[in-house]
């Protein structure tokens, strides 16, 4: 056995020892780009993830990368890590939602991405577009987060607005204390009912969600 896949085996049964109640178990830092086309409609949505270092560690340990653990790689190692989060299965939705008025505003699968290894981090981005627009006269809102609550996003940095000058975005936190809260009486309730919380771990990750909110001059 390596030393690379001795360390693997170290780290993931140290992540799986870990209490049923540590959820997240992987951190990802998002930017947010909304692109506009030419007369001003949306077009669509640019996402960029930067993994914490401990998953980065794991997954490109596991694809036989970064050998000396320099926290960087090759151009042929990183040909390999093209794509490396891009083949969703058929009910992963991107973890990015949008909305607006409370209607779900749906995107197409990513049409484009580009993926990264630097500082001992995997980076990703990727494009998806709208293919029934929002109105950007009124509020849309583009939030970042798990259903599961397995991964947890923040969004970081201010978002991006391309091809219009005349909108605002701002980003909202949501309110930790109650998301705690209601997240803890959902695992109450599970204990009670003699559940494995892990297997059966309640979809709160929306209450953990920073969004950001958009909205454009009326044309």
């Amino acid at each position: 056995m390596t030393h690379t896949r001795l360390i693997l085996v170290a780290c993931l049964c140290t992540l799986y020892a870990m209490p049923v109640r540590a959820h997240p178990h992987i951190f990802v830092d998002a930017e947010i780009a909304v692109i506009f086309d030419e007369d001003g409609t949306p077009k669509g949505v640019e996402i960029a993830w930067v993994y914490d270092e401990f998953f980065s560690m794991l997954l490109v340990s596991d694809m036989g990368l970064d050998p000396d653990f320099t926290g960087e790689v090759t151009d042929e190692e990183r040909e390999e890590l093209d794509g490396f989060d891009m083949n969703w299965i058929e009910d992963y939705h991107g973890d990015t939602h949008v909305t607006q008025g409370g209607d779900p505003v749906a995107l197409t699968g990513p049409v484009e991405w580009s993926s990264d290894y630097r500082n001992g981090q995997l980076r990703s981005r990727h494009l998806r577009l709208f293919p029934d627009p929002p109105d950007p006269a009124h509020e849309f809102i583009v939030a970042v987060y798990d259903p599961t609550y397995y991964t947890s996003y923040g969004i970081v940095g201010q978002p991006e607005l391309r091809g219009r000058e005349d909108c605002t975005a701002r980003i909202f936190e949501p309110d930790w204390d109650a998301a705690e809260a209601q997240l803890q009486d959902a695992l109450d309730e599970l204990l009670g009912a003699g559940q494995d919380i892990e297997a059966n771990f309640p979809a709160v990750g929306a209450l953990f969600s920073e969004e950001v909110r958009l909205v454009c001059d009326e044309r």
